[in-house]
């Protein structure tokens, strides 16, 4: 009976402690996302009192939208949550009751039994009527037992009794919290249709300036070019340079491996050859050649001339390994422009991006996302562009001015590179791209860390 009660509060503890995990984890995003819906209202105020409507405008309403339902949906599972929470109190307390009831029932028959017997109970005669020492040994044992018994069931029903009270008070506690989670939807529904209007406004203004979003996207089309034909010529004069050091690298080892085949030829001279044909053959002294080093292989992985050094391998490999796990350029800010094509919608007016294009405050700060050697840094347009190396992958961050690096510095992640310049619309605006060796653009989403 009381190894059943024992494990039963254990288990309500066990219950109780997982669902204010549960809870925790829930009001932390919670957080998160009303912050994240508060700095994108900020962004879009912003960009409103510069009166230059925007793609980015829309992505910024589609992505507060999407927040929004993301908040809302985090209010359904605490609501689950609480409906869950609420079901095991009141099976609790079901439970408690009647385990309860029969504590109390049981004490109080073991106080019948006391008082019909009691003068079986009294101390001294029940200690005197002992037939022997042993049997007083014995007598006294019973009543110490017996005493710790109706001591034990005293506290359990004050415990069983405490434990009730708290799961009542939960109970009312959940009810509590879930009418206030009840309200909280209802707002954010609310709050979300409202959203929801101000993307058809946005799509319906963008729709009714084609003219001039048409002379952005242009406008970003060109930008978009001078920054990939600049990334395209960096990469090429790096590789040049990588394959004339390794070029150099193999030539000096060529000339050592000769140098030393030389060596031991003079400490080795060959024997002549004065053997007959009964004679035993003579074995000549082998040559002992050093091989050259090469990186390790991998045959699922292309290797790059930019990884001919222990040093270039490891840039590449950590830069590899931390894939999905890189910190974002910016502290804040959010993306304007996705990797890739892209449409206006309701429009015909289409586009693509080389990489992210990333609103946020002008003059905010930009760091590099990984260790690197910064490749290149030059003017594009009214900004700076810098272009940093990582083993055989180049990440460039374009539309900055303060530029705080030089060409041929060691950066390491978190390394300021400068500050965001102004965008066309107004706002401060970075784009951020991520290449390979072969010049192939990659989908920086998928190299950062999600936010």
């Amino acid at each position: 009976m009381y190894k059943y009660i024992l494990s039963f509060f254990l288990l309500l503890i066990t219950v109780s402690s997982f669902s204010q995990d549960t809870k925790e984890e829930i009001q932390k995003k919670q957080q998160q996302l009303l912050k994240e819906i508060s700095d994108l209202n900020s962004t879009l105020d912003g960009i409103k009192k510069n009166k230059k409507l925007s793609i980015g405008q829309l992505t910024l309403v589609q992505r507060k939208i999407d927040a929004r339902q993301e908040l809302i949906n985090n209010i359904n599972k605490d609501l689950r949550r609480l409906n869950e929470d609420m079901y095991q109190n009141e099976l609790n307390i079901y439970r408690l009751k009647k385990e309860l009831d029969t504590l109390k029932e049981q004490y109080a028959k073991s106080l019948v039994f006391a008082y019909k017997n009691r003068s079986n109970y009294d101390y001294l005669n029940f200690l005197f009527s002992a037939n022997s020492f042993n049997d007083a040994i014995k007598r006294i044992a019973y009543l110490k037992s017996y005493r710790q018994y109706r001591e034990t069931q005293v506290s359990t029903i004050t415990k069983t009794q405490e434990l009730l009270q708290n799961r009542i008070q939960s109970l009312s506690i959940n009810k509590k919290d879930k009418n206030a989670s009840l309200s909280d939807q209802s707002k954010q529904l609310g709050v979300l249709e409202d959203d929801k209007k101000e993307k058809d406004q946005v799509v319906n203004k963008l729709k009714g300036q084609e003219k001039n979003i048409a002379a952005q996207i242009k406008s970003k089309e060109k930008t978009r070019q001078q920054l990939e034909n600049a990334l395209q010529s960096v990469i090429k004069k790096e590789i040049a340079e990588a394959k004339r050091k390794e070029k150099e690298r193999l030539a000096k080892e060529e000339a050592d491996r000769k140098k030393k085949e030389e060596a031991e030829k003079k400490l080795n001279p060959p024997v002549p050859d004065t053997k007959t044909s009964t004679d035993v053959a003579v074995d000549k002294p082998k040559t002992n050649i050093t091989s050259v080093a090469k990186p390790p292989t991998n045959p699922n992985r292309t290797y790059s001339p930019f990884e001919s050094t222990t040093e270039g391998l490891n840039l590449s490999l950590n830069f590899e390994n931390n894939q999905g796990k890189l910190p974002w350029p910016v502290d804040q800010g959010y993306i304007a422009v996705h990797f890739g094509n892209y449409q206006v919608p309701n429009t015909k007016l289409k586009g693509y991006m080389p990489g992210l294009e990333i609103s946020l405050p002008i003059g905010s700060t930009v760091k590099s996302v990984a260790e690197g050697t910064v490749s290149a840094v030059f003017d594009l347009g009214n900004a700076q562009t810098v272009v940093i190396r990582h083993g055989k992958y180049f990440t460039a961050y374009s539309n900055m001015n303060g530029i705080a690096v030089n060409k041929g510095d060691n950066v390491r992640a978190g390394t300021v590179l400068g500050k965001a310049a102004m965008g066309d619309d107004g706002d401060g605006q970075i784009i951020f791209m991520v290449s390979n060796d072969k010049d192939v653009n990659l989908n920086p989403e998928s190299w950062l860390r999600s936010r």
